[in-house]
């Protein structure tokens, strides 16, 4: 079965209920980059701050203190599993755009490894490995980024004249 523009063809009520979850997955997506924007400040030294607390510094507006093993794997676990799922129904829609076939596939499956490296990062910075921040931050900006690119292109070739 060829999927390939797949997407021009659907009824319109397929394509409305498609461009409603596109907006509210969206809005729960960005939700989540803007608590991260909040508690890390978007910065390495934010997100290190995040995870291994910042309780030996005594300027520090916010004391935080150092995540227990408990919640970074309750962390972990629930964001793997939920963006997992997330990027798959993503990756579905995707794949029935008529788009270049090398941008679809980086855009299906790229996020999939920047969650492995996003949240397996975590774990290797709670641990110690405190240079893994940098990994966390260009993971995640990655998966940020392919996140957009596939929404854009998904609301565009949904109301797209074929």
């Amino acid at each position: 079965m060829q999927v390939h523009g797949l997407i021009h063809k659907l009824p319109k009520e397929i394509k409305t209920v498609i461009a409603i979850f596109i907006i509210v997955l969206s809005v729960g997506f960005y939700g989540g980059v803007s608590f991260i924007n909040k508690t890390t400040s978007m910065q390495p030294s934010g997100i290190e701050t995040q995870y291994l607390g910042n309780e030996n510094n005594e300027n520090a507006e916010i004391m935080k203190f150092k995540k227990s093993e408990h919640e970074v794997l309750t962390i972990i676990h629930n964001h793997i599993l939920s963006m997992s799922v997330i990027f798959f129904l993503l990756s579905l829609i995707l794949s029935t755009t008529s788009i270049n076939k090398q941008i679809k596939h980086f855009l299906m499956f790229e996020p999939f490894v920047s969650v492995v490296l996003t949240f397996g990062g975590i774990y290797f910075l709670w641990k110690g490995f405190i240079w893994v921040k940098y990994v966390i931050m260009f993971s995640g900006i990655l998966m940020t980024l392919s996140y957009t690119l596939a929404v854009i292109i998904i609301i565009q070739q949904l109301f797209a004249k074929k």
